[in-house]
């Protein structure tokens, strides 16, 4: 991928899709090869320092680890130290607290700061996260499966969020099974099935019924309007 580059990996549950992402963010590290199978920024050994503060991370998966009252804006400026929420050996300053708003407001989610993450609805919560990913600055944001578990209408500000991000000049990673949470700024899309990547091109390239199908493995039909496309099982 390269710098600056935005792109879906699509595929079903089981792909590996969240493997690639961990090799990608270093949460997992790769085995050992001759050639360096993960380069960062041409690197093969980058520091973990360096990685963390390129990329900003959401996932689904986060926001059931919240089990705690905090207010909003503590659980955003966690994305400062690596964490949900503020760690107690660390004080947050107040242009840091200054930078956690900023990145609020940008959202249009500063109203929120003072909640409790508990209380919000569960799409609030997913843009506080976004918010968390943001507050360092990153230069590209991975966003894994962003949208399981969220109503209608808290589908529709994270996938609002991501275009904002992208627009504003921000790479987007984006790691689904939905070809709905595609983001019209997303060109290339990379297609995973059984941890081997089978296709990697343009949406109009590979978003057509027949490759849906044969991923998924189901009779599938793929319609496209405004810049989205739909996936709808033909029963």
């Amino acid at each position: 991928m390269a710098e600056g580059e935005s792109v879906a990996l699509l595929g079903p549950n089981g792909a590996g899709k969240s493997t690639f992402v961990g090799l990608l963010t270093r949460d997992i590290h790769p085995m050992h090869r001759e050639e360096p199978p993960v380069r960062f920024r041409g690197m093969s050994r980058p520091l973990l320092e360096d990685v963390k503060m390129a990329i900003g991370y959401v996932s689904s998966s986060m926001q059931s680890q919240i089990s705690v009252h905090l207010p909003a804006a503590d659980v955003a400026a966690g994305g400062l130290f690596g964490s949900l929420g503020v760690p107690k050996r660390f004080t947050v300053t107040s242009e840091q607290r200054a930078r956690v708003m900023e990145v609020m407001e940008q959202l249009g989610i500063a109203d929120l700061a003072d909640r409790d993450i508990t209380t919000l609805s569960s799409g609030q919560a997913r843009r506080v996260l976004i918010a968390r990913a943001m507050v360092h600055n990153p230069s590209a944001l991975i966003f894994d499966e962003p949208c399981t578990g969220l109503d209608p209408q808290g589908m529709f500000y994270v996938r609002k969020t991501m275009r904002q991000l992208a627009q504003l000049g921000c790479a987007v990673v984006l790691v689904t099974h939905y070809l709905e949470d595609i983001i019209p700024e997303i060109n290339r899309v990379v297609l995973m099935k059984d941890a081997h990547i089978i296709a990697d091109g343009s949406k109009e390239q590979l978003l057509s019924s027949k490759n849906m199908s044969a991923l998924f493995g189901i009779p599938a039909n793929v319609v496209q309007r405004a810049g989205y496309y739909s996936l709808m099982a033909d029963y």
